[in-house]
């Protein structure tokens, strides 16, 4: 077996044991029914969004304040939950700085 593709190998395997250990992690995540409701004033996915994008900020702020919070309790659950995730990452740039390739 060639030296690269014996990385290969490596890498994959990194890469597999990664998957299965956030696969195993998040099959512990649960969410208390109380923190879930429905209705016009609770927040649903694109209240989530907006939290993702503010939320270095809103963190900042809720060092110095109890009154603010980073997420809201209770909001619609996984929509909610999804659009936080991609204000985090997508707008908050998340996903734009781990993208970039290292220079060789």
């Amino acid at each position: 077996m060639s030296q690269e593709a014996s990385h290969q190998g490596s890498k994959f395997a990194r890469a597999a044991l990664a998957g299965a250990l956030v696969l195993l992690l998040s099959a512990c995540a649960s969410q208390i029914d109380a923190g879930v409701a429905h209705g016009e004033d609770v927040p649903g996915f694109w209240w989530g969004l907006w939290h993702g994008f503010i939320f270095p900020w809103a963190w900042i702020g809720s060092l110095f304040d109890s009154d603010i919070a980073v997420y809201a309790v209770p909001n619609e659950g996984g929509w909610y939950d999804f659009g936080f995730f991609l204000g985090i990452t997508v707008l908050g740039g998340g996903s734009f700085f781990g993208s970039k390739k290292a220079k060789d």
